[in-house]
């Protein structure tokens, strides 16, 4: 039966069609959806026009995924993430993700998210804080597993007493479990991040999930410019039996989801596989690097790296970072800096060469144990004589001022910083 339209089209709260229309005089929920072409990721990120939008960052990584080619999507909503998804939800309604439900509670979600991997469709979720820390033990068998899917993390307080503001401390959590990671900066970087996060995790030798970060509130539900492709491209769909283990075969039972039965026994052999899985893991990890700086030009961005004093920062506390550069010029002193765009895989051979000469390192954070700065100290450990300063470092939603970031450069100048994670001396070669 034909539905005619009647005064305006109805929009979500966020203004976003609920329907879309085919032709004068009727409504096809997945008109728009239909009609999208697949292209080349190169197509989508290098070549594509691109259109200027302020939007939420929430609305960004709707956009992402309406251009992603999505399969499956689920959800359990969690302030800040549940924007988010409900967005996602209106894709669903418009025919651009085939599945979408939401979940019992994150644990479900992730175990949903492995299942859907396993089964070799294309799948994507979001959570934050507790949500991440209550998923985190799926989350953490998917690299295991080889399972390439795309998570997005809009950080929050996990810490008691509970609160929803912004502090990234679950990150934290997420480095060392085998899956890819990247910190965006802002909105835009949330938009390419989660696109691309899918075409670097579906690798035949890569094949592993990527957990796209972002702080929360400060990026999902503030807004800023994002450079958008056209509605009507997407990427191509994932390619199942292309990664580096078969997929699961539903139909043809019994379906075996431990990859390596003897893993199980307790015996040196179970020993011997699983220390040789976990070496393949974060063997993918690295051969990864190659696709990041194919996509993403590369896991750093720099400005004036070759400066005795440097920022290094990622998400938020980049943007921060910039501005602080300008405060510092204001005052006389000449400072660089330094965005991680990719946490795992850490850009070590980056840091070494930059920081080779460095005297003064500050690294800003939104969280209060310092993961980036214990891995900047890490990292250039024996290949720099740089003082790797901890902070200034905020928490549990506190805003960062610019002003305590260039604070920091000043009392390092004067030998009176606060926390100095790291000072040893570059080891002769």
């Amino acid at each position: 039966m034909t539905e005619k339209r009647e005064g305006e089209a109805k929009t979500n709260p966020q203004g976003d069609p609920v329907t879309s229309v085919v032709a004068e005089g009727k409504i096809d929920p997945h008109g728009e959806a239909k009609q999208q072409r697949v292209v080349t990721p190169h197509h989508m990120f290098f070549e594509a026009e691109r259109k200027r939008e302020f939007i939420t960052g929430s609305e960004a990584a709707k956009e992402a995924v309406r251009r992603s080619n999505i399969d499956f999507s689920v959800a359990y909503p969690i302030t800040p993430q549940s924007e988010t998804m409900q967005l996602v939800g209106v894709l669903y309604g418009e025919g651009y993700i085939k599945d979408y439900y939401r979940g019992e509670e994150e644990y479900g979600v992730m175990s949903a998210m492995a299942g859907a991997s396993r089964a070799g469709v294309r799948c994507f979720t979001a959570t934050a804080g507790p949500g991440t820390i209550r998923g985190l033990e799926p989350i953490v068998s998917w690299p295991g597993h080889r399972l390439p899917a795309v998570a997005m993390f809009t950080c929050r307080v996990v810490n008691a007493p509970l609160a929803i503001q912004p502090d990234n401390v679950e990150i934290a959590y997420l480095l060392n479990c085998g899956m890819i990671v990247f910190h965006a900066e802002n909105q835009n970087d949330l938009f390419n991040y989660i696109m691309k996060g899918f075409i670097i995790g579906e690798h035949n030798e890569i094949t592993l999930p990527v957990g796209v970060c972002c702080d929360g509130f400060f990026v999902t539900h503030a807004r800023g410019y994002v450079y958008t492709t056209p509605r009507e491209l997407k990427l191509p769909p994932r390619d199942p039996y292309g990664g580096a283990v078969p997929v699961l075969d539903a139909e043809n039972p019994p379906a075996r989801l431990s990859r390596d039965a003897p893993v199980q026994k307790s015996n040196f052999m179970a020993y011997n596989i699983h220390a040789v899985w976990q070496q393949e893991i974060w063997a993918a990890v690295e051969r990864s690097r190659k696709y990041i700086h194919r996509y993403m030009g590369g896991l750093i961005e720099t400005e004036n790296e070759d400066r005795d004093i440097l920022f290094i920062a990622s998400g938020s506390a980049a943007a921060q970072s910039r501005e602080a550069v300008r405060l510092c010029a204001e005052e006389g002193i000449e400072t660089g800096f330094v965005k991680i765009a990719s946490l795992r895989p850490f850009p070590t051979e980056e840091l070494r060469k930059i920081c080779k000469h460095t005297k003064i390192i500050v690294v800003p954070e939104f969280n209060y144990i310092g993961w980036l700065a214990k891995d900047i100290a890490a990292a250039i450990s024996g290949y720099s004589d740089a003082k790797v300063i901890y902070g200034p470092h905020v928490y549990g939603g506190m805003s960062m001022p610019v002003e305590m970031i260039r604070d920091e450069v000043v009392r390092a100048l004067k030998e009176k910083s606060t926390i100095i994670v790291s000072k040893a001396k570059m080891t002769k070669k």
